[in-house]
């Protein structure tokens, strides 16, 4: 039993064993824990919406796009280090792996305090960029700020669970999150039912929670002495190191800043559009985290995947891989499909009572639920070059689909159905963009994916290290 639950706790090699098992193994419970982190900011939503009104809720809507822009130095930093540890792991590099690690925690503490440098006194601009309505500018500055003070514990949480889960360990990560998420449901209802300290309160129950993974993160990471080394000497900048870490993770980065300032973009249409629009595309987006969660979850399963095979120099069990998740993500994705076009009514009405607002959630619900056949699609894809260490079509993916396509998009389709009723354009803008976008999303990695370039972005000298 014993054994067993080390098994459980411990690291993952995934370059032995059944390719199918060894995804189903991580996948599982990274999706179960994947789950429990959008707990936290939809229960933020939901305890809100109900005990403090639409809003509020829709303030909290407002600064997403804000955090996200103001956090994509964490997406390049993660992104780097899931590819080196995971072909360093493969390799069986316990030298190189331990002060990548290091490394990667060195600019995680940096970015945070950069971060906060530039987020905290600019909170009013970058809402005002936003178009924020009066209404809620205020709840919104609120919950914003309080958010930033607590990025450094989101950067280091996030940082270390990659690690663990490019060490193939999805396990520990996930009961951390368990218990994190129930602690934010406690504070959820206690600041914000009980001590009525709004938007504000569910903010600080979100940053104290994370607070709590990152400091049980970080204990394990350190006590992993079979796997690695982590200590102070490892903190030490490695020029050769960080400019590997950031030559494969800036592409993320920039991908992410630019999902977050067509984001941004779109948010400020949104915004224009009046507060009850933003309400239900808060409940809409809220709903959308969690239908996304296999996608991402599969992608980043079959990356790990990928990054150590490809380390032990294994790609015959990348192909048998690329084959068997596949067949997992379209099989799960079938299923959501399913459930969102029965269920969508019950799930908005979770977040408000509002008739008008439920029923155009289910109609934007409906709009979105085929375009994540074609997310599942591109994380797989996508999932399979990043592993291999191939970062940069992701980039360009994301400067055709939202740059060139999915903004311009949703402000002409706004324009065109400009009425009575909706002065500032249908919300169908939103979500038809979205769903194009997806689209041709999918069309353009899989295509990137045929071409076979990936295969020549290993980190590991194959010359130098013998195949498993």
């Amino acid at each position: 039993m014993l054994e067993r639950i080390n098994q459980m706790f411990g690291t993952q090699d995934m370059t032995v064993g059944n390719p199918m098992s060894n995804l189903l193994s991580f996948s599982i419970p990274l999706l179960i824990g994947d789950f429990a982190q959008q707990m936290y900011s939809t229960v933020d939503s939901i305890i809100v919406g109900r005990y403090v009104g639409d809003e509020a809720l829709s303030a909290i809507g407002t600064t997403l796009p804000v955090l996200r822009l103001l956090l994509v130095l964490f997406m390049a930093i993660s992104t780097g280090t899931g590819v080196m540890v995971a072909q360093y792991f493969g390799a069986k590099d316990r030298e190189t792996l331990s002060r990548s690690i290091g490394n990667a925690m060195t600019m995680i503490f940096a970015s945070s305090l950069l971060i906060m440098a530039i987020g905290i006194p600019w909170a009013d601009s970058l809402l005002r960029l936003t178009n924020t309505p009066v209404e809620t500018f205020a709840l919104a500055r609120s919950y914003l700020v309080i958010m930033l003070w607590g990025t450094m514990f989101s950067g280091f949480y996030n940082i270390t669970a990659g690690v663990l889960r490019g060490l193939g360990n999805s396990v520990y990560p996930l009961m951390v999150l368990l218990l994190a998420s129930f602690l934010n449901v406690v504070l959820d209802i206690w600041f914000v039912a009980g001590l009525n300290m709004s938007v504000g309160g569910a903010a600080l129950a979100t940053i104290i929670s994370q607070a709590v993974s990152a400091v049980l993160c970080i204990g394990k990471l350190l006590r992993m002495k079979d796997v690695v080394d982590i200590n102070r000497a490892r903190l030490v900048p490695d020029k050769g190191l960080m400019g590997q870490l950031l030559r494969l993770g800036l592409p993320a980065g920039v991908t992410s800043a630019i999902f977050s300032m067509s984001a941004v973009f779109v948010q400020a249409l949104t915004n224009s559009m009046g507060y009850r629009i933003v309400t239900c595309t808060t409940a809409v987006m809220r709903i959308d985290g969690f239908a996304m969660l296999p996608n991402f979850t599969f992608g980043m399963a079959i990356a790990t995947f990928v990054g150590q095979n490809v380390g032990a120099n294994r790609m015959d069990r990348v192909a048998q891989g690329t084959k068997d998740m596949l067949k997992l993500a379209l099989t799960a994705v079938s299923v959501l499909v399913v459930s969102l076009l029965a269920f969508g009514e019950n799930l908005i009405r979770m977040f408000t009572t509002t008739e008008e607002i439920i029923a155009l959630g289910v109609r934007q619900l409906r709009i979105l639920s085929v375009g994540y056949i074609g997310v599942a699609l591109s994380q797989v894809f996508g999932g399979i070059m990043r592993g291999a260490g191939d970062t940069m079509p992701s980039m360009w993916i994301s400067l055709i689909t939202t740059v060139a396509l999915r903004v311009p998009l949703a402000y002409i389709w706004a324009y065109f159905t400009r009425s009575e009723t909706y002065p500032a354009g249908s919300p169908d803008a939103i979500f038809f963009s979205l769903l194009i976008s997806w689209i041709m999303g999918s069309v353009l990695n899989y295509a990137w994916y045929r071409r076979g370039k990936w295969r020549e972005k290993s980190l590991i000298r194959h010359d130098r290290v013998p195949a498993a």
